[in-house]
């Protein structure tokens, strides 16, 4: 399969050398400092809710946050040598950075047309474990205002002390995000992060793409947790987000590597590898289908009329924020389709303020959701095609959708090979301590 970039696609020059410069700590900052073939950009992230991160433990943990973080600038020139310096690096987080840099920007080596095999990392000190003082009953769950980490944080174990982790950029909070977070009632840790302008107002000599946002995430919450004593990361990633979205040159493209399983267990060995196996980061909802969470979102109605899934409202950007869920997006469409086979039509289209899967103008968007479509999955935070077919078939057999023609036409073109029961039972294996569990 040939990548997105195209004949009329600007040629641009890869850079040489992409080195990671310093990370400075203060009470409640962390700033990043890297290059890029001698081109400076920094990033600023500043805590809420922490009272110092001169706490054992806590540079190491930022530490890896700095070598993750760093592939949004490396993107930037997508330099054939990475070089970490003196930074700690170690052999889990070699293999961490290593995997980032592959799988985590595969994504953005598809839509570039670039090869990063040959990316050498070189550089790295001695990493020394520390024991940090954290009690695994304080957990920290970042939150989104989805519905996966409503659903998480509603049903861990309720002996455990949850706070929220919510990170904003610089342009202001996400409002449904806030208020969401505000119907938990639970005490929430910030981070903003400060992106280098130059990154947010690149020209046309910069590569453009994703990266792994999600484990620059996870670690940052990693930090804070340590910061505050917790013992643990509750994530919000279920089963299907190790789901590829295609394979190009022998390599598997994942737009949500970094909510993957495979991800989890590096970041748990490259966590472990500095402040020891006693403090747990790992995904509550990792062996659980998207239908499964959908089930159990649909019971919690107090947050129907808050919570947000289109990603049109978590812009960077505020121009560009919508404050209501767009009914056009792909996120849009599946997060409609994971909960109509358990909301009424009526409860759906008043929660959403659209009907998208009604809509015929959706029906190509669909055909790509159930994996009938003529290209991959869409490179959006979506379910597995599998059980976006299984959901239609269950939706189409519905009488209140009856005549909505078009989606018992393609409910009949799927034969998916697993039931919808099966779907809401477990998946795969799981890292939950067992103290996280009712």
């Amino acid at each position: 399969m040939k990548s997105a970039m195209t004949e009329t696609t600007p040629a641009r020059r890869r850079a040489e050398v992409f080195r990671y410069v310093a990370l400075e700590m203060t009470a409640t900052t962390l700033t990043g400092t890297y290059e890029v073939d001698g081109r400076t950009f920094v990033e600023v992230v500043e805590f809420e809710g922490v009272e110092s991160l001169f706490k054992p433990g806590v540079k190491e943990v930022a530490e890896l946050w700095f070598l993750v973080a760093g592939l949004s600038y490396y993107k930037a020139g997508a330099a054939r040598l990475i070089d970490v310096s003196s930074t700690p690096l170690g052999e889990a987080g070699r293999r961490l950075l290593a995997a980032a840099l592959h799988d985590g920007l595969a994504e953005f080596a598809y839509t570039n047309d670039l090869v990063l095999d040959e990316v050498a990392i070189v550089g790295g000190g001695e990493v020394i474990a520390v024991a940090p003082d954290t009690n695994p009953q304080r957990v920290l769950v970042p939150f989104g205002g989805g519905i996966d980490s409503v659903v998480t944080t509603t049903q861990l174990n309720e002996s455990l002390e949850q706070a929220l982790f919510v990170v904003s950029p610089k342009s202001g909070r996400f409002e449904p995000l806030e208020a969401t977070a505000m119907v938990t009632s639970r005490e929430i840790v910030r981070a903003t992060r400060v992106l280098d302008e130059q990154i947010l107002n690149s020209d046309d000599s910069f590569f453009q793409g994703h990266v792994p946002v999600t484990a620059m995430v996870t670690l940052l919450a990693a930090v804070a947790a340590v910061a505050t004593g917790r013992g643990g990361v509750v994530m919000s990633n279920e089963h299907s987000s190790s789901a590829i979205n295609l394979r190009w040159r022998d390599l598997d493209v994942n737009h949500q590597w970094s909510k993957s399983w495979d991800a989890e267990q590096l970041l748990a060995d490259a966590l472990g590898e500095r402040v020891g196996p006693d403090f747990v980061v790992a995904s509550f909802l990792r062996d659980r289908s998207e239908v499964w969470v959908a089930e159990t979102f649909s019971r919690l109605t107090q947050y129907h009329h808050v919570f947000r899934s289109c990603n049109r409202a978590f812009s960077q950007r505020l121009d560009r924020r919508f404050e209501t869920w767009c009914g056009e997006c792909d996120k849009c469409l599946f997060i409609n389709l994971m909960l109509a086979p358990f909301l009424s039509r009526s409860t759906l289209r008043d929660v959403f303020g659209h009907e998208p899967l009604s809509d015929p103008a959706r029906e190509d968007q669909l055909r790509v959701l159930i994996g009938e479509g003529v290209t991959f999955k869409p490179f959006e935070c979506v379910g597995d095609p599998a059980e976006s077919a299984v959901a239609l078939r269950k939706v189409a057999e519905m009488s209140e959708w009856s005549d909505v023609e078009f989606l018992r036409a393609l409910a009949n073109e799927v034969t998916p090979d697993r039931r919808f029961d099966e779907l809401l039972t477990t998946q795969g294996p799981s890292r939950v301590p067992a103290h996280w569990l009712r």
